[in-house]
């Protein structure tokens, strides 16, 4: 008897097998008809959006975003060969209204209610200790919504943000050394316009240390103006000035960013800022967000409010946590991008994420083997262009967030500074430093020519020395080797004291 059986099961296995390889549909859950729950959500319908029978409470029709990648998924698993029928059973009560949350919802799958939960149910790990999730097919993590605002109230010092308190201290410091370099310069040029008469002195008056330091203002307001008389000072107030004008543009680019981008600042951005001022924080009605926000969070439970919906959303935040409103609101990333999408980012922006989740996923019993069929099925839906057709449709495009992104990006960038014009400083200093060579070579010359008199005189001596020679030789040695004193006294009217050589 057992022998006939095996056999018996062994035929019904291979008539299987055959029926799904030659195109035959394999029916799930014995051919019986699939029972979805799904939730009747007020406040976002983008997700599941159902109409009932006013009367009966039967579903009419049911539409959104969790609907159609479930339409999606079964289609796949009929192109497979796989025969699936559903009927969707909206969670309300008696007068049309939601009967309870999304927790609720889920253990109607063990008591037998619902076979399958299809929806924005969110996989965690509470939930899966009685139900079976599939793979996510939408990624979702907690983030917080914030209105941002215009800073009506600018610092006095935002003039001195653009530069980070390095680069100033540097410019500051290369103004001295070009304003003493030219000083140092022109030190001739101001010594004879001293001795000249008062009329002719207006033409180049003797520059101080402090005119140096605001020479490149004048030059920049009054560029016919001639502050400098030798060419290699020209040269390196030249060098200054293009040095002076890359900065000004740099500082004015950075300062209209200031003004303009870096004036939307979120109004609460930090989970400390919110506890610490005890400000009013929102969460979304029936969901695992509120136990989050009280055991992970630790925020105070009387300073959170429920919100339902989008509107609620805005009219919350518009009203901020001191009028009524709420200072924030935590939830899902799926659900912020909806409430963006409608009221755009100029006002808005999500900000975190603080706490991860594994996404989107529908529900089945336990130990059901009609998870992995739809695992299997929602995997080949996400790298489909159907995935995307869906998104598209109800998120729109990946654009908006990048450019939210960009802006925070922003927000973030650091002041300029001294590294980003190092090379620049560098070319600027080498420059100067050879202007100055240049225009010093005068000065450098004359311990050159002491230097070769005194190694002349010094050859004299040794010589005189070593040799035995007859007094007439001697003189005629020494008149040849002996330097010339005319050379000796136009070297000392120079700048050189005539004590200093040898007699």
């Amino acid at each position: 008897m057992a022998k006939e059986n095996y056999y018996t099961c062994l035929l019904f296995y291979c008539l299987f097998l055959s029926v799904a390889q030659f195109g035959g549909a394999v029916p799930l859950l014995g051919g019986k008809k699939l029972i979805v729950g799904i939730p009747k959500n007020k406040g976002f319908d983008q997700f599941v959006d159902v109409k009932l029978n006013s009367s009966t409470n039967q579903v009419v029709d049911v539409t959104g975003y969790s609907i159609e990648v479930f339409n999606a998924t079964v289609n796949h698993l009929l192109q497979l060969g796989f025969n699936v029928s559903y009927e969707f059973q909206a969670f309300v009560d008696r007068t049309g209204k939601r009967a309870g949350s999304y927790d609720q919802l889920l253990q109607q799958i063990p008591a037998r209610k619902y076979d399958v939960v299809v929806g924005d149910i969110t996989i965690v790990a509470n939930r899966a200790n009685y139900v079976d999730f599939t793979l996510p097919y939408a990624e979702s993590s907690t983030r917080m919504l914030v209105r941002v605002q215009q800073n009506q109230h600018l610092n006095m010092w935002i003039f001195l943000r653009p530069f980070s308190w390095d680069l100033w201290l540097t410019v500051v410091l290369a103004c001295i050394f070009i304003g003493a370099t030219l000083r140092f310069m022109e030190r001739k040029v101001n010594r004879n316009a001293e001795n000249e008469s008062e009329e002719g002195s207006t033409r180049r008056r003797p520059s101080t240390a402090v005119s140096m330091l605001w020479l490149p203002l004048v030059q920049m307001v009054l560029p016919e103006r001639e502050s400098v008389a030798k060419n290699c000072s020209k040269f390196v107030l030249v060098v200054w000035l293009l040095l002076a004008f890359v900065l000004m543009q740099s500082y004015t680019a950075s300062l209209s960013s200031i003004l303009t981008l870096d004036q939307l600042q979120p109004t609460y951005p930090t989970l400390n800022d919110l506890k610490r001022n005890g400000e009013y924080v929102g969460y979304p009605t029936s969901s695992y967000v509120l136990d989050m926000m009280v055991d992970s969070f630790k925020f105070d439970k009387s300073k959170l409010k429920e919100c339902i919906g989008i509107e609620d959303y805005r009219e919350a935040l518009d009203k901020g946590s001191r009028n009524g409103g709420v200072a924030a609101i935590f939830d899902e990333e799926p659900y912020i991008k909806v409430f963006l999408k409608r009221y755009g980012s100029k006002y808005y922006k999500m900000v975190g994420p603080y706490y991860r989740t594994a996404g989107f996923g529908f529900a089945f019993p336990r130990n059901s083997s009609l998870a992995s069929y739809f695992s299997r099925a929602i995997l080949n839906v996400i790298e489909s262009d159907v995935m995307k057709e869906i998104e598209q449709k109800y998120f729109g495009s990946n654009e908006d967030e990048e450019l939210q992104n960009q802006s925070n990006a922003s927000l973030d960038s650091r002041n300029l500074t001294t590294h980003s014009f190092a090379g620049l400083f560098m070319i600027t200093g080498f420059l100067t430093f050879l202007a100055v060579l240049v225009s010093e070579s005068p000065t450098w010359q004359k311990p050159l020519k002491l230097a070769k008199i005194h190694s002349q005189t010094y050859l004299f001596s040794l010589l005189s020395k070593k040799t035995n020679q007859s007094e007439d030789g001697s003189m005629n040695v020494s008149s040849t080797q002996q330097p010339n004193h005319q050379e000796i006294h136009s070297i000392s009217h120079e700048g050189l004291p005539i004590e200093t050589l040898p007699v």
